[in-house]
C-alpha cells in the first residue's frame, strides 16, 4: 500500500490531508465529492480523529484508491483492454503447427505458472503486529461511518476470504461489514454469493465457519475481490495472471484460511451458523440505504497488522463513485470470457449511472429474425449478468458505446413496442424496487433494427404541452421533453402523484400525437434539467413487470418511489444524502471546496 500511495503521488494523482477529520461522514463526505471532480485524486488522511470515540488514530486512512483511471490503469499494471486480449488469446489457443508456435505457445505456458496463488511457511508482514483474546478491538481500527443512517461503522473495502466446508474451493469477496462491538461484525454475503454457498454447508454440517478478512496491501488484491469469476474459481489467479507473479499467501493464525502476506490488516475469526443478527441500513452504492436485514455474525478472534498500516476505505452512494473506475476495468478485462456464453457480442458498456446491475448497453452481430431477444436470454442467464435488470442491445454498426448522446440517438431511432421484452428472473439483493426480495421484472429493448416506420409525432414546446396535459391530469406540476428529433421524443412529467401513475399514463393518451416516450418521476427530489441523475433514479426506481406500460406508439414508464398506490409491501427506502451540516463545516475549513450548482449536479445534499 505504501508502495501504491507513493506511485499515485509520483504520478499527482495524491491529494494528502494533514487537518484532524472524523471518520463519522467527514472523510466519508470529502472523498465522496472528490471523485465527483474531473481531476479526482485518491485521498490520504494523515490525522484520522473520532469525536464519537474520543480517539486519535496514528493509522492514516485512504480513500477513493482507485479514483481515476489513471489510477487504475497503473495499480492494473497495463491497459485493461491488453489484459482482456491476453485473456483472448488463451481462449483462443489452438494446437502448435510450427516450431514457431510451439515456442510461443510454451512462452504463454511458463506465464501461467505465476497465477497460482503460494503458501508460505512462517509468518508475513501483516502478522507483525498480533493481537488476540482480550486484546481485539475493532474500534482500534479507524472504521467509517458514511451516511447518517447507517447503523453503524462499517468497513468498506474488505477483501473477505472463505472456504468451502472440504476446503477444495477457495472464495475471495468484497461485502460491506458492519461493526456491532469490539469483538463482533456482520457479513453481509448476499444469498448468490459464494461465501453464502459455503454458510449453508457449515450449517447443515453445525460446524462453525472461518472467515478471514484482509485490508488494504496491493490494491490489484482489492479490485480482484470484486472479479465475477464463475464459481469455484479462485479471484486471486486473477492477480497472478495480471501481475505475472504468484500471490503469496500465509496462514491466519486462529483458523486455517491463507491470505496475502503482505496486506495491512487481518480480522480473522469464526461464524456461529445457528446465529444470525440484524445488518444494516446501510447507504450502498445504487444511492438509496438498504435496509435492514438478518446476516451471519463473525466472532473475531484476532487482528493482527504490519508495524505501520493503512486503513482503506471506498465510499458509495449516489454516482459517480470510486466503483466507477473499479467496474471500468472489470467491464473491460471480462469482455472476452462473457463473449464465450454470447459469442456475438462485440462490446457492451454499463453505465455508472445506471449502477452497472441496473443497466446494460451491449452491442452484437445481428444475424437473424428474434436474435437480439434470444440474446436477452443468454444474458439474463450468464453469472452476475443474471441480475442485470435492464439490457438494450444494438447492432454492430452502432455508434461507440461510451459516446451517450450518439448512442442514445440511435437507441431511440429503434424504440418500437414490438421489439421489448419483459421478462423477470433474479435481482440483485440491494435492488429496492422490484415487489419480492431478490427477484423481478426484467426488460430487454432491441434496437437492432432501424425498422421504426411508424409517423414522426406533431412536436410543440415544452410550455404549450404542458398547458394541454395539465387540462387531462392535474397532478404534473412539471415536463421537460428530451430528444424530440429522434423517432422516440421523451416527456419528463413531475408528479404529485394522488393517484396511480397508470392512471396518469391513460387519462394522458391524447397527448401521444406529441410525444411517444413518458417519464414519470415524483415531484421532490428530482430535477428535470439533470439527465444525469433523472438515468440513475429511472433505473433504480423501476421494476419492468410493474412499471412498463405499453401500447402501440405510447409508452409509459413509473419512476416514481412505489407506495400502496402501486400496491407495494415492501418499505421504499431513502436516498443517500450528505449532512448539510458536516457540508457546510468543510466548506468553512477548506477541506471541500465545490459550489452549489456542484452540489446540485450530483444530488449531494437534499
Amino acid at each position: 500500500m505504501k508502495q501504491a500511495i507513493e506511485l499515485l503521488k509520483e504520478q499527482n494523482l495524491l491529494r494528502v490531508i494533514e487537518d484532524e477529520v472524523d471518520i463519522d461522514l467527514e472523510i466519508p463526505h470529502i472523498a465522496y465529492i472528490e471523485v465527483k471532480k474531473d481531476d479526482s485524486k485518491t485521498l490520504l488522511f494523515k490525522n484520522p480523529v473520532s469525536k464519537r470515540l474520543n480517539k486519535k488514530y496514528d493509522t492514516p486512512v485512504v480513500a477513493n484508491l482507485f479514483g481515476s483511471y489513471k489510477a487504475t490503469e497503473l495499480f492494473l499494471g497495463k491497459h485493461p483492454d491488453i489484459i482482456a486480449d491476453e485473456i483472448e488469446g488463451l481462449l483462443k489457443l489452438k494446437p502448435p503447427a510450427t516450431l514457431m508456435d510451439k515456442l510461443g505457445m510454451l512462452g504463454k505456458m511458463f506465464h501461467l505458472k505465476n497465477v497460482f496463488p503460494k503458501r508460505l511457511k512462517g509468518r508475513g508482514e501483516c502478522q507483525e503486529v498480533v493481537n488476540e483474546g482480550s486484546e481485539v478491538n475493532l474500534y482500534d481500527l479507524p472504521i467509517l461511518k458514511t451516511w447518517d443512517k447507517d447503523g453503524g461503522p462499517f468497513i468498506t473495502m474488505g477483501q473477505v476470504y472463505t472456504q468451502s466446508l472440504n476446503g477444495e474451493v477457495k472464495n475471495l469477496g468484497m461485502y460491506r461489514l458492519q461493526i456491532y462491538n469490539e469483538k463482533e461484525l456482520g457479513l453481509h454475503w448476499q444469498i448468490h454469493k459464494d461465501s453464502a454457498i459455503f454458510f449453508n454447508e457449515y450449517k447443515k454440517a453445525g460446524k462453525k465457519m472461518p472467515v478471514s478478512i484482509a485490508i488494504g496491501g496491493d490494491p490489484l488484491y482489492t479490485w480482484a475481490a470484486t472479479a465475477p469469476l464463475p464459481h469455484g474459481i479462485f479471484e486471486l489467479l486473477m492477480y497472478g495472471f495480471i501481475k505475472g507473479e504468484n500471490a503469496q499467501l500465509v496462514k491466519s493464525i486462529t483458523n486455517d484460511l491463507y491470505v496475502p502476506k503482505d496486506v495491512d490488516f487481518v480480522i480473522e475469526g469464526w461464524v456461529d451458523t445457528s446465529r444470525l443478527e440484524v445488518e444494516g441500513p446501510f447507504g450502498d452504492h445504487t444511492g438509496y440505504y438498504t435496509l435492514e436485514e438478518e446476516y451471519p455474525v463473525l466472532e473475531v478472534s484476532a487482528i493482527t497488522s504490519k508495524k505501520e498500516p493503512i486503513y482503506v476505505a471506498t465510499v458509495v452512494g449516489k454516482p459517480p463513485l470510486e466503483d466507477k473506475f473499479m467496474g471500468w476495468a472489470t467491464e473491460r478485462v471480462f469482455l472476452p470470457l462473457l463473449k464465450t456464453t454470447a459469442p456475438d457480442l462485440v462490446d457492451y458498456a454499463m453505465p455508472e449511472n445506471g449502477v452497472f446491475h441496473n443497466l446494460i448497453i451491449s452491442k452484437m452481430k445481428t444475424s437473424y429474425p428474434g436474435h437480439a431477444k434470444q440474446f436477452m436470454h443468454a444474458f439474463w442467464g450468464v453469472g452476475q449478468m443474471s441480475f442485470v435488470k435492464h439490457a438494450i442491445f444494438v447492432n454492430d454498426d452502432a455508434p461507440e458505446l461510451e459516446d451517450y448522446e450518439a448512442i442514445s440517438d440511435y437507441i431511440l431511432d429503434r424504440v418500437m413496442v414490438d421489439n421489448i421484452l419483459v421478462s423477470e428472473g433474479v435481482c440483485d439483493a440491494l435492488d429496492h424496487s422490484s415487489p419480492s426480495f431478490a427477484y423481478g421484472g426484467k426488460l430487454g429493448v432491441d434496437c437492432t433494427a432501424d425498422n421504426v416506420t411508424f409517423p414522426k409525432k406533431d412536436i410543440i414546446s415544452d410550455e404549450e404541452l404542458f398547458e394541454k396535459i395539465k387540462e387531462l391530469d392535474n397532478d404534473i406540476v412539471e415536463i421537460k421533453q428530451y430528444k424530440t428529433y429522434t423517432k422516440t421524443p421523451i416527456t419528463l412529467l413531475k408528479t404529485k402523484k394522488t393517484k396511480p401513475i397508470k392512471e396518469s399514463y391513460e387519462v394522458l393518451k391524447p397527448i401521444k400525437e406529441h410525444t411517444k416516450l413518458l417519464v414519470f418521476v415524483d415531484e421532490k427530489k428530482n430535477n428535470l434539467d439533470n439527465p444525469y441523475m433523472l438515468i440513475w433514479r429511472v433505473v433504480n426506481n423501476i421494476d419492468a413487470r410493474r412499471d412498463i406500460y405499453l401500447q402501440k406508439e405510447y409508452i409509459g414508464i413509473n419512476a416514481t418511489n412505489k407506495n400502496a398506490l402501486d400496491s407495494f409491501d415492501r418499505r421504499w427506502p431513502d436516498d443517500t444524502d450528505c449532512n448539510k451540516e458536516v457540508i457546510e463545516s468543510l466548506r468553512q475549513r477548506g477541506l471541500i471546496d465545490v459550489d452549489d450548482e456542484f452540489l446540485e449536479r450530483f444530488r449531494i445534499v437534499d
